[in-house]
């Protein structure tokens, strides 16, 4: 499989602006999507946290989608991993052979990830890279609605 990581350019966020608009995806994970100037102000400033690292994900050497670790300061504080695949590429192995390269390159342990339940495919992406579910719960989306997620963990 043709897929590797590279550095974020400034080129590829319209692109990732493109992804996370899609009421697919973003039903996905609880939507409702950021306009375009909130989800550029909320990538500014979650860029500019030394915690966080972000990765381009290139699949056939086009921008696919990106995968990264952040923090949720003052929620969390723990290492958590976080991925995005334009539709097109869904169901191809992608996601996993990204996120496997991001885990090589990305020492920090234990790892943490979030996975709402209605997502099975990403739940599969993070278990083929090792995550092991740790416990059950919910989230609040911007839209109010309560989601049921898994939260996962890898030790090693």
């Amino acid at each position: 499989m043709n897929v590797s990581l590279r550095a974020v350019v400034d080129a590829d966020l319209p692109l990732f602006y493109e992804h996370q608009a899609d009421a697919v995806g973003a039903a996905m994970v609880g939507g409702p999507s950021r306009d375009r100037e909130a989800f550029m102000a909320h990538w500014a400033k979650t860029s500019a946290d030394p915690a966080a690292v972000r990765r381009t994900i290139v699949f056939e050497g086009r921008a696919a989608g990106y995968v990264g670790r952040f923090e949720r300061a003052g929620v969390t504080e723990i290492p958590e991993v976080c991925y995005w695949l334009g539709k097109e590429v869904w169901g191809k192995g992608v996601a996993s052979a990204a996120l496997a390269l991001f885990l090589r390159e990305e020492k920090i342990r234990p790892l943490w990830a979030r996975v709402a339940k209605r997502n099975p495919a990403s739940l599969r992406v993070l278990q083929k890279c090792g995550f092991e579910i740790a416990h059950e719960g919910e989230y609040a989306a911007a839209s109010g609605e309560k989601i049921a997620e898994f939260v996962l963990k890898l030790e090693s």
